[in-house]
């Protein structure tokens, strides 16, 4: 199987279970962040009231199976599974619900599927990231990257 920013979604699919962490204040969420498996970077700014969060780097962006950049493979819409992973939207409906955190929708390009999510910013270099599919819920930190 082909690794795209894997740990974090696998722990969603996997629903690994995490206790919560706790959001302190420190930075926000605004900047680029590195997945807890270092395998991709998220540009996370500020947009229509909450927060996007869209792929910027892959660690291995090319598909040894084509030779061609990574794409969104496994989303079930045909009109979708052509589309680069390096570009794609990972947040949806994220809305504030408290300080430093939010609460929507995030997208698993392994998988193809969006799952309910928690993001906050747990320290002024770390974003917790969560999701959950019923009441199991699944998270990672990821850390504050240069570019």
């Amino acid at each position: 199987m082909i690794c795209r920013f894997g740990t974090v979604i696998a722990t969603l699919a996997a629903l690994l279970a995490a206790a919560p962490a706790g959001a302190q204040t420190g930075g926000g969420p605004d900047g680029i962040w590195l997945t807890q498996a270092g395998d991709a970077k998220v540009r996370v700014s500020k947009c229509g009231g909450g927060i996007c969060g869209v792929v910027v780097w892959l660690k291995d962006p090319i598909d040894p199976a084509t030779g061609k950049p990574q794409v969104d493979d496994k989303n079930p819409n045909p009109g979708l599974a052509r589309r680069p992973i390096i570009g794609l939207p990972l947040f949806s409906g994220m809305r504030p619900v408290g300080p430093n955190r939010w609460s929507g929708q995030i997208y698993n390009a392994d998988d193809g599927k969006t799952y309910a999510s928690k993001i906050s910013v747990a320290g002024p270099a770390t974003l917790r990231v969560e999701g959950c599919v019923g009441g199991f819920c699944g998270g990672e930190d990821w850390s504050r990257a240069s570019r």
